[in-house]
């Protein structure tokens, strides 16, 4: 099969002219800002970077007109950032390792400024409201909100890094592997309906791994020292209730290589509602690798679209 271009593989849509406009960025790690700041450019528009430190990519200085530096507690200084530049829309772009905030000493370590620790108090000072990833991340969205500063999607800006149906890499599925599939899909969105994570690896429908805080990869990862054998199928969505401001699914070079590792065959994902991180690399990689990428989409109804197949969910086992 021959890899297909970039437009071939990721909707072609374009983010309507910026005319000038200065487009925030806070850029947490992997090429994802980076795509994103390049596609502004590309629609007239002038990118103020704010980087995630110990995060975001070095190669992100020449893509800014504005650039600056911010740690992962100073809300504050990132609110200030933007409105001391005019910018009055903002996106969120590239992963936020959020063991982190977990980790032993976290809050001297990423020592929090005042309107993170007024934001965060009913988080983790007072437990009074939950640390899911919509809890935390809907909060810093109505303290910008609060300040005269909106946080749009991503896709606002760079709508042809969605993924479009179909195959986009490898050979047709077997009817084992579109069982998989199928049964990865409905496991996956419970598993995102409680916000919990948006990844699962399963084998002849049995769930293998499903992610949680430590993420896509490390998930991957485990799965294959769980399952020597090989023949994973990674299945990973958006949430039923997926705000597209933010944590939409990513997919870059970095998941195909630990798919690869662990001895998976096929990455199943979400048209329309996935993030494809250099889209033309991809494929080249998954074909290289023998890896099959689909991308499926869903009904109202509850029917999957696998490739060319629609196909009903079975009800779990009693």
């Amino acid at each position: 099969m021959t890899p297909p271009t970039p437009s071939n593989s990721i909707l072609t849509s374009s983010a309507a002219g910026l005319a000038g406009e200065t487009i925030g960025i806070v850029a947490g790690w992997g090429r994802y800002p980076l795509m994103v700041a390049e596609a502004v450019r590309r629609s007239g528009g002038r990118t103020a970077v704010l980087a995630v430190r110990g995060h975001a990519d070095a190669d992100l200085l020449p893509l800014a007109d504005i650039y600056g530096t911010v740690g992962l507690a100073e809300l504050g200084g990132a609110i200030s950032f933007f409105r001391r530049h005019g910018v009055v829309r903002v996106t969120m772009a590239g992963k936020v390792h959020k063991t982190r905030l977990f980790a032993r000493g976290a809050w001297i370590r990423h020592l929090p400024d005042w309107m993170a620790l007024k934001t965060f108090w009913p988080h983790f000072i007072s437990r009074r409201r939950d640390n899911r990833d919509d809890s935390l991340l809907g909060a810093i969205a109505a303290a910008f909100d609060g300040q005269g500063i909106r946080i749009c999607p991503a896709t606002d800006f760079a709508p042809e890094l969605l993924a479009a149906p179909g195959v986009l890499a490898g050979r047709r599925l077997s009817a084992v592997q579109r069982e998989d599939v199928v049964f990865g899909w409905r496991l996956a969105k419970e598993l995102g309906a409680h916000d919990i994570g948006q990844t699962v690896v399963v084998r002849n429908r049995a769930p293998i791994a499903l992610e949680a805080i430590e993420g896509t990869d490390e998930c991957i990862r485990r799965a294959g020292r769980l399952c020597a054998k090989g023949g994973l199928v990674v299945v990973k969505v958006a949430k039923p209730r997926q705000d597209l401001r933010f944590d939409m699914p990513t997919i870059g070079i970095g998941t195909l290589e630990s798919l690869k590792a662990a001895g998976g065959g096929v990455l199943a994902i979400e048209a329309g509602r996935t993030i494809l991180v250099d889209g033309g690399r991809l494929v080249a990689f998954a074909e290289r690798s023998g890896i099959t990428i689909v991308s499926c989409q869903a009904d109202s109804t509850g029917l999957i679209r696998v490739a060319d197949q629609w196909q009903r969910p079975a009800t779990w086992a009693a």
